[in-house]
C-alpha cells in the first residue's frame, strides 16, 4: 500500500500522550494527530486519513522505535479483535492514564474548579474480570494475514467470537478470551467443535440464514452461570439435542436459556426468552443483599468493582437514615436497594420498564420496604408534580448513560435543590458538561475515578456535589 498523496504523510513523529477515547496524541508542528495503538514514547510514521483545522487522524505506517513502557500483549488476537487495546501498556499506567482523563475532562470540558482527585481505584483484577460475554456465531471468519496470503482453499470459514471492528459481518475465531473466567471458554469451544462435528449452520448475517447466532455467558460471584444461545429459526431436533449435550457437558450451568429470533439484527431485549434447564435468573450478592439476574437484566460487567463503586457511592452521599434519596437512572435498582439500609426512603426512576421491574422484584426479594421504582423518559417522569408526589430529596444519586444526563434533567435537579448530588459517570466528559450547569449552586467537593474495564481506556467516575452556601 502507498502513501496517498493527497493527505499529509509524518515521518519520526513521537507519542506525547494519551487524549479523549484513549487515542494516542502527538504533534507535528501546531497541528495535533490522534492515532491508535500507539503509547507515549514510541516513534512512528502517520499517514493522515482526515484533516481538519486543528486536528487530524492517522494511522502508522512503521514503529520506528517504541516506548520503554510498552510491554508485549498477552491475547493472541489483540490487534485485530476490537477489546483490551491498551494490553500493550502496563496497568500502572493505564490508571495514570485514566486519572488524568478525569482531570482534564473535568478542568477543560467544563472549566470546573476541582479539588485533588482521590487515587484511582484500580480493578483487583485485571485479566478475567467480566461476569458478561457476548459471542457471536458467523460463517464469514476473520481470515489472517497468512491464510490471505499463501492463497489456499479455507477449509473451515465458520467462527464462534467478536466482530472485527468496523465490520459488521465478520468475526474472529476466539480461542481464548481473557476476559471472563472458566468455563467461559470451555463452553464456547465445546460449543464450537460440537457445531462444526454435527454440521449446524453458522449465522450468515448478509444472507439472514443459518441456524446458529449468538452466546451468552453470564456469571456470578455466588459462581453461578448462565448461557442464552439464540437460533436464527426453530429445529427442535437440533436444537434439544445441542442443549441437552451442552447441559450434560458441564452440569455447573445454573441456567440454561434459548432464543428463536428471526429478525434483522441479533438484539433478544424484545424477544421471548425460554427456559431448556435450571432457573430464568442467576443470583449475585453484595453485602449479604441477593440481586436476580436475569438474561435481559443490566448488572455492572466487573462484578467486583461494581461492589466498589457502590460502596463509594454510598459514602459520598454521606446517608444518616433520615433521607430521602432520588436514584436517577436506577436500572435494575442496585444502587437504590444497596443504601436503602441507611435512608428513610430512595426513589428509583429508569427509562427500561422491564429493568424497573428487577428493581422491585430484587427489592421484595431482599425485604426492602423503602424503595419506590417508577419506569418512564426522565426528562418526563422527573417533573415538579412527582417531586410534590414522592418528596423533596436531601440527596439526589444520578448514574446516566453514556450522553450524560438531559438537560431539562439538570434543570430539574437544581429546582429540586437537594443539599447533596452523588453523579456516577461512565463518560467523564458529559458529566464534566453537566456539572458545569450545575457550577452555579453546586460545588465539587470529592471526586472518585473508578477503574471498571483494565485495558481499555473506559473509566468510571464518582463526583459528590454539594449545595452552596
Amino acid at each position: 500500500m502507498g502513501r496517498n498523496k493527497k493527505k499529509p504523510f509524518y515521518e519520526n513523529v513521537r507519542i506525547e500522550d494519551i487524549g479523549a477515547e484513549g487515542k494516542a496524541l502527538a504533534r507535528v508542528g501546531e497541528m495535533v494527530v490522534f492515532t491508535s495503538m500507539a503509547i507515549p514514547g514510541d516513534v512512528v510514521d502517520l499517514q493522515v486519513t482526515k484533516k481538519r483545522k486543528r486536528y487530524s487522524e492517522a494511522f502508522i505506517r512503521e514503529y520506528k522505535a517504541y516506548s520503554e513502557d510498552r510491554i508485549d500483549a498477552f491475547c493472541e488476537h489483540f490487534g485485530v479483535c476490537g477489546g483490551c487495546k491498551w494490553q500493550m501498556l502496563p496497568y500502572d499506567k493505564q490508571l495514570f492514564y485514566k486519572q488524568k482523563q478525569v482531570s482534564d475532562q473535568l478542568t477543560r470540558i467544563g472549566r470546573l474548579k476541582i479539588p485533588e482527585v482521590t487515587p484511582i481505584l484500580g480493578s483487583e483484577k485485571n485479566r478475567f474480570y467480566r461476569n458478561k460475554m457476548e459471542f457471536t456465531f458467523s460463517n464469514k471468519r476473520w481470515l489472517t494475514y497468512d491464510e490471505v496470503e499463501n492463497g489456499h482453499e479455507i477449509q473451515n470459514s465458520n467462527a464462534l467470537g467478536f466482530h472485527v471492528p468496523g465490520l459488521y459481518d465478520k468475526v474472529i475465531k476466539i480461542d481464548k478470551c481473557w476476559l471472563q473466567p472458566d468455563p467461559s471458554n470451555k463452553i464456547r469451544n465445546f460449543v464450537y467443535d460440537y457445531a462444526i462435528e454435527n454440521n449446524l449452520s453458522f449465522f450468515d448475517i448478509k444472507e439472514q440464514k443459518g441456524f446458529l447466532r449468538t452466546m451468552i455467558v453470564r456469571t456470578a460471584s455466588t459462581g453461578e452461570l448462565m448461557i442464552i444461545l439464540t437460533f436464527y429459526f426453530e429445529d427442535r431436533e437440533k436444537r434439544e439435542k445441542l442443549l441437552n449435550t451442552l447441559s450434560e457437558k458441564f452440569p455447573e450451568i445454573t441456567s440454561l436459556l434459548y432464543v428463536i429470533n428471526p429478525k434483522g439484527n441479533d438484539t433478544i431485549t424484545d424477544q421471548e426468552i425460554e427456559v431448556f434447564a435450571g432457573r430464568e435468573y442467576i443470583l449475585e450478592e453484595m453485602e449479604g443483599l441477593q440481586f436476580k439476574i436475569g438474561a435481559k437484566s443490566f448488572y455492572q460487567t466487573n462484578s467486583e468493582q461494581a461492589y466498589n463503586l457502590y460502596k463509594v457511592t454510598r459514602d459520598f452521599a454521606g446517608l444518616t437514615g433520615e433521607e430521602t434519596v432520588y436514584d436517577l437512572y436506577t436500572g435494575t435498582g442496585t444502587i437504590a436497594n444497596f443504601v436503602a439500609r441507611n435512608a428513610r426512603k430512595v426513589v428509583g426512576i429508569e427509562y427500561v420498564p422491564e429493568a424497573i421491574e428487577d428493581a422491585k422484584v430484587n427489592a421484595s426479594f431482599n425485604n426492602i420496604n423503602n424503595t419506590s421504582f417508577y419506569a418512564g423518559d426522565m426528562k418526563d417522569v422527573l417533573n415538579d408534580d412527582f417531586v410534590k408526589e414522592n418528596g423533596k430529596p436531601e440527596v439526589v444519586i444520578t448514574d446516566p448513560p453514556r450522553a450524560g444526563m438531559h438537560a431539562d434533567v439538570v434543570l430539574t435537579i437544581l429546582r429540586m435543590a437537594p443539599e447533596r448530588i452523588v453523579y456516577v459517570s461512565c463518560n467523564p466528559a458529559t458529566q464534566a458538561r453537566d456539572i458545569a450547569i450545575l457550577d452555579e449552586f453546586y460545588q465539587i467537593e470529592k471526586i472518585q475515578p473508578v477503574d471498571m474495564f483494565p485495558h481499555t481506556h473506559h473509566v468510571e467516575n464518582v463526583v459528590l456535589l454539594r449545595k452552596k452556601p
